[in-house]
């Protein structure tokens, strides 16, 4: 009798297992963990797609802040996680310059993370105060040659923008001091206060403050010049020819996800971004939508990973 009844529990055991893996993902709700606060790009696109997402899978996406450390928290957090889909994070640039920012990180933004399809790129725009007498990067440059370390900059440790500057100082051979902010909104106040010379600011965040005036855009930092600004030039045409740093950002989850389950997200994440809605809200804030396979993915975030080491190392920026 003992035998036959544990014969039966391990057939119920062994049929409940084949009918949870035989169930189509996703059979319940997924988390997009969103690794900065709200209110910003990768807040807004996090959310944005989570939406999308959730229509085309007929499950809800679950959006869930988990901010410090630089992004750093909410992407060991997702390195930790179960490697089933249902825990997936929206991450870009800043989790590829934290690997050689940081001296301590307790995970690999390579290896530890399964990228899944990248979904936007977002150019910053080079601002000045208004009272400052210059209109161009090659003005700007020639000031800070001028009168070395006299220039300051806002932005928040190991931001994209703060590497921008320290790229531009690394490349035009000044020094640019910078003063370090919890977030993009108190350096634009600053920068608007005449407290700061200059910054690098995303086009969502600078853009009311360029109409009413408040602050002077000289250059794009991007390859290519902004729709929502198209007089207003590139760093590389305008002074330091090859300067390109668009902010880039995509869907990740645990690495060794199934390869069937990051095939499924990523043909959803493509088609949704490819609709006239997204791309329609993602240019009203100066982004673009851009796609690609899990493996065009991964080498971007490699070669990003060693592009910032590079600068990195050479402009001497550290966060503890």
């Amino acid at each position: 009798m003992r035998a036959m009844l544990t014969a039966v529990v391990l057939g119920v055991m062994a049929a409940a297992s084949c009918l949870a893996q035989a169930q189509p993902y996703p059979s319940k709700p997924v988390r997009m963990i969103i690794p900065f606060p709200p209110g910003g790009a990768t807040d807004l696109l996090g959310r944005l797609a989570g939406q999308k997402l959730s229509e085309r899978l007929g499950q809800s996406v679950v959006a869930e802040n988990r901010t410090g450390g630089g992004g750093n928290i909410g992407a060991e957090f997702v390195a930790k996680a179960a490697p089933d889909g249902y825990t997936i994070m929206v991450a870009g640039i800043p989790h590829a310059i934290n690997m050689s920012l940081y001296k301590k990180v307790s995970y690999d933004f390579a290896t530890d993370l399964g990228a899944i399809s990248q979904l936007a790129t977002f150019p910053s725009m080079i601002a000045v105060h208004p009272s400052m007498p210059v209109t161009s990067m090659k003005e700007l440059i020639a000031v800070a040659r001028n009168s070395p370390g006299t220039l300051n900059y806002g932005a928040s440790p190991g931001s994209p923008n703060h590497l921008v500057m320290e790229l531009i100082g690394v490349m035009a051979n000044v020094k640019l001091v910078h003063i370090g902010y919890k977030g993009s909104g108190p350096g634009i106040i600053d920068l608007i206060g005449g407290h700061l010379h200059v910054s690098s600011i995303g086009f969502p965040g600078a853009m009311p403050h360029v109409k009413a005036g408040r602050l002077r855009p000289i250059a794009v930092t991007s390859i290519k010049r902004s729709s929502l600004l198209p007089e207003l030039p590139t760093i590389a045409e305008s002074a330091l020819p090859g300067f390109d740093v668009t902010s880039w950002y995509g869907i990740f989850g645990p690495a060794r996800m199934p390869a069937e389950i990051v095939a499924k997200l990523n043909a959803e994440l493509r088609s949704l971004m490819d609709s006239a809605d997204i791309k329609s809200k993602l240019a009203g804030v100066g982004a673009e939508v851009e796609t690609n396979t899990p493996e065009a993915f991964s080498q971007l975030v490699r070669s990003e990973i060693a592009r910032w080491a590079k600068v990195v190392k050479a402009s001497g920026a550290t966060v503890n």
